[in-house]
């Protein structure tokens, strides 16, 4: 029997070398061996399956959905809704504190700040909620044009920019822009940039981490509406991650400069986002561990 290294099985399977690791230590590849610290793998060693999301909901996605319904404060779905909202709102320029995320998830009000607090900031948090229990509520839907144009009108209704004439809500962007002084796809494009993105993602019929990833980057390079992109991108990740039994993650704050570094080198160092993104899995798992959830 031939054997390939742990590096060798992640390359020829679009994963990560800590993800192939893992399988190995969990029993899940029978036939690699441990010698000293190094595992070696059957070079036809095959993925092991994982339950789709189609035939079985994931302990995550239970209580999610049942302690939304309920109301439930201080379990998954309060946490998540303050955290994922809070980090992702801070990426794309936020600067409302956490506590004044809880306090606004929490009540409701806005509580009393001692400085100036942008309007825009107050719509998009409560409105980044409902976008959350959007994706909770249909986390197993297929991925589709209409469902991530739902996304950005829940996220965009009520700001500034939804009042401007140019700006289209919950549609593709009319103008061109650019992200970092990096362009982007021309907006007689996005359409059918967007289908093709789409069509590859379907093809791949239980995606991998890193087929998540590898949406993730293009869609934020394809940056199909004007505004609201990084937002609509992660929580994209997170519906999916919950579609296909993945644990999900939340990019924070001290992992934002690694975050967009990935986007960035991509096509050239995969493993700087993947890195990212599985430092922050472990994070979120960490959580799980506390709120006694099986994953």
């Amino acid at each position: 029997m031939a054997f390939i290294s742990v590096k060798e099985y992640a390359q020829e399977h679009g994963l990560s070398e800590r993800t192939v690791r893992n399988y190995c230590a969990q029993g899940k590849f029978p036939g690699a061996v441990l010698i000293g610290k190094t595992w070696s793998i059957p070079s036809d060693q095959p993925l092991p399956q994982r339950i789709n999301a189609h035939n079985k909901i994931s302990p995550l996605l239970k209580a999610l959905r049942a302690q939304k319904e309920s109301k439930m404060k201080g379990g998954i779905y309060h946490r998540t809704q303050i955290d994922l909202t809070y980090n992702s709102s801070h990426i794309e320029g936020s600067r409302l504190t956490k506590e004044q995320t809880k306090y606004i998830f929490e009540t409701n009000t806005i509580g009393i700040s001692e400085e100036a607090i942008r309007i825009d900031d107050i719509i998009e948090i409560t409105n980044h909620f409902r976008c959350i229990d959007f994706i909770i509520e249909h986390s197993t839907e297929p991925l589709s044009e209409s469902l991530i144009k739902q996304l950005h009108a829940i996220l965009k209704t009520g700001t500034t920019d939804a009042q401007k004439d140019w700006f289209a809500v919950g549609e593709y962007k009319r103008f061109p822009n650019e992200v970092g002084g990096v362009e982007t796809v021309q907006p007689q494009k996005v359409g059918s940039a967007m289908r093709m993105l789409l069509k590859e993602y379907k093809s791949k019929n239980n995606p991998s981490f890193n087929d998540m990833l590898d949406f993730h980057q293009q869609f934020e390079s394809i940056h199909p509406f004007k505004d609201g992109n990084g937002h609509i991108g992660r929580l994209i990740m997170f519906k999916e991650c919950l579609r296909f039994g993945i644990v999900p993650f939340i990019i924070t704050e001290e992992l934002k400069l690694f975050y967009c570094r990935g986007l960035h080198e991509w096509r050239h160092t995969p493993g700087y986002l993947t890195d990212t993104c599985l430092t922050a899995q472990d994070n979120y798992k960490a959580i799980l561990d506390y709120f006694k959830i099986k994953y």
